[in-house]
């Protein structure tokens, strides 16, 4: 790739500018980098972006510049990029972009869009989330060891409901665990459950685990936040990119592998020859579409 260049990405011609602009300026990464990225993982990440409304946050000048979150398609959006209305609480509208191809991916790169949110639901389901998620975010003074702790007991508490969760690496310091539900329950529902199980995991774990809100009064606990679990609310895609040294991404894990690994092995210039020795390790996420009934009624919930 030269600095400027027309493409043709999977039959779609776009144009891709400013490439060798680093955006890892430690790791001497550029965009090109980040767009070649997107090319290559795009039959493992489009799945899991399928019909889902995405946020994206944008870093024109690199992870050290200016960023900025964006909601709304650009009016210079490409016309083959498909979108989603979606009436806000103040009336306004947004039109979401929703990546259907590998160049729709590499078009996201080339506009510097280095983490890649999405909705829980589906823009034809919208109003029933696909998964009920867990975000454990550690504070400072955390550590990665007290995550893994609480994943595990998580992990435990869930096959004892009798559902299966998926672990995955936020890209940053914490964990995301995706419980896939069929698609039936509000988020309301989901988000109940959530709190519940949430609410069990720092009864259990009360001196690292909780569901504090408000940061100042977490103290040096890792959030076990259920409150993702909201219409409009996002959490970065799997495979999806974070503004940190190193350029990790948010990594689907094996469960035994959660307590043997650390957020930073997995990058850009990795996950790709993962992926090729094991695969999508999230694919069940798409097709386990568990019942909830029976965990919500052993909760009392």
């Amino acid at each position: 790739m030269g600095d400027t260049a027309v493409f043709k990405i999977a039959g779609t011609e776009l144009t891709l500018s400013n490439l060798d602009k680093l955006l890892w300026p430690e790791d001497k990464y550029t965009k090109k980098d980040l767009i070649e990225y997107y090319i290559q993982v795009a039959p493992f990440m489009l799945p899991h972006l399928s019909d889902r409304p995405l946020v994206f946050t944008r870093y024109p000048n690199g992870i050290s510049g200016r960023h900025f979150y964006q909601k709304n398609a650009p009016e210079y959006l490409p016309e083959w990029i498909k979108t989603f209305p979606w009436e806000n609480e103040d009336g306004s509208e947004n039109q979401h972009i929703v990546a259907a191809t590998p160049a729709d991916l590499a078009w996201l790169g080339n506009q510097a869009c280095l983490e890649i949110h999405a909705w829980l639901s589906r823009t034809n389901t919208i109003y029933h989330p696909d998964h009920l998620v867990f975000d454990l975010d550690p504070s400072e003074g955390s550590t990665w060891q007290n995550v893994v702790d609480i994943a595990l007991l998580l992990k435990q508490t869930l096959d004892e409901l009798g559902l299966r969760g998926y672990p995955k690496t936020s890209g940053a310091e914490g964990l995301h665990i995706y419980v896939p539900v069929v698609g039936e329950y509000s988020y309301e529902e989901i988000r109940n459950l959530g709190g519940g199980i949430a609410g069990l995991i720092c009864t259990l774990l009360p001196d690292i685990a909780t569901i504090e809100r408000s940061v100042a009064r977490r103290g040096k606990k890792v959030y076990v936040d259920y409150m993702q679990n909201v219409i409009g609310k996002t959490l970065c895609a799997p495979y999806g990119v974070r503004p940190r040294p190193g350029a990790p991404v948010s990594a689907p894990l094996y469960w035994e592998e959660v307590s043997q690994v650390s957020p930073a092995d997995f990058t850009i210039k990795t996950i790709l020859t993962r992926l090729k020795r094991i695969g999508d390790v999230f694919q069940p996420v798409l097709s386990d579409r568990q019942n909830l009934d029976n965990a919500r009624k052993r909760l009392g919930i």
